[in-house]
């Protein structure tokens, strides 16, 4: 807060331009007696242009409070050199992230700046030369609260601890709700917006970033993705309280939900079981889900990944990447199991295969698989799913992207 000093005007500089008159104002200046006249001046890093320091500023603002006791940054409190430096900043035209902040200390630091007026030139080197000290001296800065601890290690740690450390998270006096939202599985926030209202869904959603709402309109069943949608015009009246207490109570909510045993969803870890499975083998078991949960039948289709899939999932332009890494025996077996199948998905796959990649190889490759002749469908099976896995391998670490599946 300001800080009346015996002699404001003390603390002003010796001339400070009136912008509207073109003149000066003048105002008795003195030197800070601790300073020696050869004292080695601030470096350019450390001090920026006093001109810039002091835009906005008037010869009025001494009278509402200033700082300048010769004592250096002493008399200053913490909050007040934070609040120097951000305004210092600032006038050299930086842009701060400041939205990082909790609100409660952007409002906090924003009071600090509107409370300060003028400091002498001594008082903003001494604070300039602690905040560039202070950071010399940080030899490593560690992520603030649980949420930047968990975004660090990301998957260092079991899903079962992390799934207990983001609800200790959101159950934390002062947690930001809205971040525990951010990171809630979109399928979950979907859940909880279905039973509430339209209303609350829209204000969910503006809260939320652009990509993690689109992902929950997306999980949302249409009706109620077009309610939510209809009602958005209506969150320009809501008030910011209102907003904080609808993120609060969703983040209970899913503080609230018991923790899974598994990551993954039930029909994508049948259906990645199904991929390792003969095909005979897979159809009948599809046949009899589909015969008693149909619903359950479609999610496990749209997760499975057989060698038929790969012309409409994986981009073209991937195909030298997956073929570099395959054990060209595996492949050599997929294939010579695969061409001789006719109209199949299977054969089409091999086709797809042999027309991206270079054609020597592609020419090859067809010798090869023509010289094994005939070749069982265990054998082929088995190596139609060890290109599968490869590949399900190259998409885990990131080498890969596969196209989404379209329809059920």
């Amino acid at each position: 807060m300001a800080q009346d000093t015996a002699n404001p005007a003390a603390a002003l500089p010796a001339t400070v331009p009136d912008r509207d008159r073109g003149a000066e104002t003048t105002a008795p200046a003195r030197r800070d007696r601790t300073q020696p006249r050869n004292a080695e001046p601030p470096s350019e890093r450390a001090l920026p242009a006093r001109a810039s320091a002091a835009r906005g500023m008037s010869v009025g603002d001494a009278a509402a409070g200033s700082f300048g006791t010769g004592d250096g940054a002493a008399h200053l409190t913490g909050r007040q050199k934070a609040a120097v430096i951000v305004r210092l900043l600032l006038a050299e035209g930086q842009r701060l992230p400041l939205t990082s902040l909790p609100e409660e200390l952007q409002t906090d630091l924003t009071e600090q700046v509107a409370a300060l007026r003028l400091i002498d030139r001594a008082t903003l080197d001494a604070v300039v030369r602690e905040f560039l000290q202070t950071m010399d001296q940080v030899g490593l800065a560690f992520t603030d609260g649980l949420h930047g601890a968990l975004a660090a290690l990301g998957d260092q740690i079991s899903e079962s601890a992390s799934e207990r450390l983001r609800r200790m998270a959101a159950q934390a006096e002062g947690a930001n709700p809205w971040t525990v939202l951010e990171d809630a599985e979109p399928a979950a926030l979907a859940e909880l917006l279905q039973a509430e209202s339209p209303q609350v869904g829209a204000v969910a959603l503006s809260r939320l970033s652009t990509g993690k709402a689109a992902a929950v309109l997306t999980e949302l069943p249409g009706e109620a993705a077009r309610a939510v949608a209809l009602a958005m015009p209506h969150t320009d009246t809501v008030a910011p309280q209102v907003v904080d207490r609808i993120g609060h109570a969703l983040a209970r909510q899913i503080a609230a939900r018991p923790p899974r045993a598994f990551a993954i969803e039930p029909d994508r870890r049948m259906g990645a079981i199904l991929d390792a499975t003969p095909a005979a083998l897979r159809d009948e078991v599809l046949s009899g889900i589909e015969a008693q949960n149909a619903t359950f039948a479609q999610g496990v289709r749209r997760a499975i990944f057989t060698y038929g899939d790969i012309p409409a999932r994986l981009p073209p332009l991937e195909v030298p990447r997956l073929v570099r890494v395959l054990d060209p025996e595996v492949l050599q077996v997929a294939l010579a199991g695969t061409l001789t199948a006719g109209d199949s998905p299977d054969a089409a796959a091999s086709e797809f295969l042999l027309r991206n990649m270079s054609q020597r190889m592609a020419a090859n490759m067809r010798d090869d698989a023509a010289a094994r002749g005939s070749v069982s469908a265990r054998a082929t099976d088995e190596a139609t799913a060890a290109v599968v896995a490869t590949l399900r391998a190259l998409v885990r670490e990131g080498e890969i992207t596969l196209a989404e599946t379209e329809g059920p």
